[in-house]
This record gives C-alpha cells, sequence and structure tokens, in this order.
C-alpha cells in the first residue's frame, strides 16, 4: 500500500517544497494504519511494555519497515522526507516507545545495506524489512555511555571466526532482536581501532537480560546484552576491519535527524492537546482560552515548534541532497529538545493536576520526551561537535 504510493516519485537534490503529493499520500496511508492496528491497543501495550511481534509483519506488508531502503531489498524507495513523513506519523500513536521499537531497523540496517556484502545483504537485510526478523543496533555501553570511541567490547580473530566479550546496554529492541549490528573493538585503543559486525541471537554466548524499567518508552522493550566468548563468523564482518567508526558517524547523522523529527511531533502533539483542553475547560466562569495569560503561553509554544520543525526540514533537506549537516543536525536535536522538554513541560501546566495522570496523552508525551536529549548522543556531545565549528 504505502510502496505503491511512493512508486513514480523522483528524487531531486534540491527542494522547492518538502513534501510532494506522493509524500502525503504515504503519510495518509500509515496514519490510517496507525488509526487501525495501533490506536485502539496503545494504553494496553504500554503498560504491558512491548507491542505484540506480530505488528512487525504487519508495517512490513505496507511498506512502512522498508520506507528508504532499496527496492531490491524489499524496501519502499523514496527521498529522506518518505522517512520524515513516515516518523512523524507513527509518532501519531502517541508512543515513542512504539516508534522506537519499530524504527530500530532503522539505525541497525543502513551500515549493512551501505558497506555489507551482497550475502550480508540477503541474510541481514531482506528478512528484517520484510518483518520476519528484528534488528538491533549495540553501541552504548554501561562504562562509556557516549564516549563511543573508547569503547571496551572486544573481537579476537580466531581462526575464521571473532571472539567477541564484552556487553552493550540500552539497546532498543534488545529482549526480541534476532540480530544485532554491534560495535567492538578489533584493533588499537581510540576510534581507529573499532569495526561493526552482526551477531545473532542465538551464537553461543549471547545473552540478554530482562527489560529494563524506564521513565518513558515503555512500549520499547529495552535491556542490556551480554556478549561472553561468542564465536561470530568472519563474514558477519560490515565493511573493512577497523572502519566501523566512520559508519557509526554516518549512521549518527540519520538517527540524530529522526530524533528531532520525534521531539517536534512530541511537541506538536502536546501543543495540540493543550489547544483542545484551553478550549473545553472552564475556570473561574471561563475557558481557558479565554485568559491572556493561557493564549499567551499557546503562542509561544505554537512559535517554538513551527521554527523547529521548519529548522529541521531544512537540515533534512540537505542531507537528502548529499550535504553533510554534522554542525547542523546536532543544532536540529538539540533546539527542538530544548523546544519540547519546554512544550511538554507548558502542555502539562495547562491541564493541571489531569496532565499528571497518566489517562491524558500529554502525560506520556512529558515522560517519553525526557530521553530524547540522551539518545543519538547527548545535549553534551551535541554542544562539543558544534563548538568544533564554531568556536
Amino acid at each position: 500500500m504505502v510502496k505503491q504510493m511512493a512508486d513514480g516519485f523522483k528524487t531531486t537534490s534540491t527542494y522547492q517544497e518538502y513534501f510532494s503529493k506522493s509524500h502525503h499520500r504515504v503519510r495518509k496511508a500509515i496514519r490510517e494504519f496507525i488509526t487501525k492496528e495501533v490506536k485502539p491497543f496503545i494504553n494496553d501495550w504500554e503498560e504491558a511494555g512491548e507491542f505484540p511481534i506480530g505488528l512487525y509483519k504487519k508495517a512490513a506488508e505496507v511498506g512502512i519497515l522498508g520506507m528508504g531502503f532499496p527496492e531490491e531489498l524489499g524496501g519502499t524507495p523514496g527521498d529522506i522526507f518518505f522517512h520524515v513523513a513516515t516518523t512523524e506519523e507513527l509518532m501519531r500513536s502517541g508512543s515513542g516507545g512504539l516508534t522506537s521499537g519499530l524504527g530500530s531497523l532503522n539505525i541497525a540496517l543502513p551500515p549493512i545495506v551501505t558497506f555489507g556484502t551482497d550475502a550480508q545483504k540477503k541474510k541481514f537485510v531482506e528478512p528484517v524489512l520484510a518483518g520476519e526478523r528484528i534488528a538491533a543496533l549495540g553501541i552504548t555501553e554501561p562504562g562509556g555511555g557516549s564516549d563511543v570511541a573508547n569503547l571496551t567490547t572486544t573481537a579476537e580473530l580466531d581462526g575464521d571466526h571473532y571472539r567477541v566479550n564484552g556487553s552493550k546496554t540500552f539497546i532498543t529492541s534488545a529482549t526480541r532482536a534476532d540480530q544485532l549490528t554491534c560495535a567492538v573493538r578489533t584493533g588499537p585503543e581510540g576510534a581507529h581501532g573499532i569495526s561493526l559486525l552482526v551477531i545473532e541471537r542465538d551464537t553461543p554466548g549471547y545473552s540478554v537480560s530482562g527489560k529494563l524499567k524506564k521513565t518513558g518508552w515503555w512500549a520499547s522493550d529495552t535491556a542490556e546484552i551480554f556478549l561472553d566468548n561468542c564465536m561470530v563468523p568472519r563474514e558477519n564482518l560490515i565493511g573493512e576491519e577497523n572502519q566501523g567508526f566512520f559508519a557509526i558517524l554516518a549512521n549518527f547523522q540519520q538517527e540524530r535527524l529522526a530524533i528531532a523529527i520525534m521531539a517536534n511531533m512530541t511537541a506538536r502533539m502536546a501543543l495540540e492537546e493543550a489547544v483542545n483542553y484551553a478550549k473545553e475547560r472552564k475556570a473561574f466562569g471561563k475557558k481557558l482560552n479565554g485568559f491572556q495569560v493561557t493564549r499567551h503561553k499557546l503562542v509561544d509554544m505554537a512559535t517554538l515548534v513551527e521554527v523547529s520543525t521548519e529548522f529541521t526540514y531544512r537540515v533534512a533537506s540537505k542531507i537528502g541532497a548529499g550535504v553533510d549537516q554534522l554542525k547542523e543536525v546536532s543544532m536540529a536535536k538539540n533546539f527542538a529538545c530544548t523546544v519540547s522538554d519546554k512544550v511538554t513541560y507548558d502542555a502539562v501546566q495547562i491541564f493541571g493536576g489531569y496532565g499528571f495522570m497518566r489517562e491524558t496523552l500529554v502525560e506520556r508525551l512529558y515522560r517519553d520526551n525526557r530521553i530524547l536529549s540522551i539518545g543519538g548522543g547527548t545535549t553534551e556531545i551535541m554542544k562539543e561537535i558544534i563548538s568544533s565549528f564554531v568556536v
């Protein structure tokens, strides 16, 4: 369905408008999917701490999982704004956890698609895009956090296998992932000693903790992965040995863009909820939007959302045109998260006590928002990246 609607779109290097009729048709189809397959159940899935595995297959069948991936691998080809529209509509579920869970393939597969062999793509990409396997990315370590260049998980060559030892933490989709795109140390200390391996779940020595209990993103399963003398075939090496850090950096641009989009949508939905509530809720004899202080608060919220969204779209446009945006995407992520921090806070404030209740969407948006300025590189790391360009 989604794939058919995207057919015929031709990618260009410049954009007069961000979204074409094709983008809007895809957006409409995904919104219908979310309305039918997700919204009636999302509250239960949030409480359960996961959504049904069968949703991957359903999302694959309509082309959501393959959005932006090559058609020859089973993907739904299209420019970067198909990805933007897809992420925005998935966020309409009201659950950042669901969006991150279904979307874990978008950070796990790109290194394989870009640097992998044909055999790797057939084995590790096609089944994931078909909803038959689940892929996760393993970068963060318990003792490292954002310090990717100094990760300690080792992979020592032993014949035609790598012997892998270490652990990864805060891994989205960890408890159900069939494969892990894993950053390992194959060389000396620092960024130039890092490689990427695909490690399959059934590898002896591979184990997963129980689901970690989180402040937000309840519907996504997050856990720690332990690697104890895992013998991983040498053929699972993605690209060249000791060149994995560069693939990770390229991946980060896409991940940070996705988080900026999620932050903008979190803020937009919180704004929408607050506007609707202010039209209905009465206090001291009149509706909340009858008070200047409320109207002005909503205006400030709306202005921030519009500015942040427009900047993010502009960065996405340049990334789609092949222009490096390391500085700008870091700025977009930080700004979008700052906006979302304020807008979700203010939305809860407008709702008053009801905003503190789990029966309201703004309460979940407030909780889900908190991870966005941490995941994909913290606000502080983004500032360090930006400072290298401006200071």
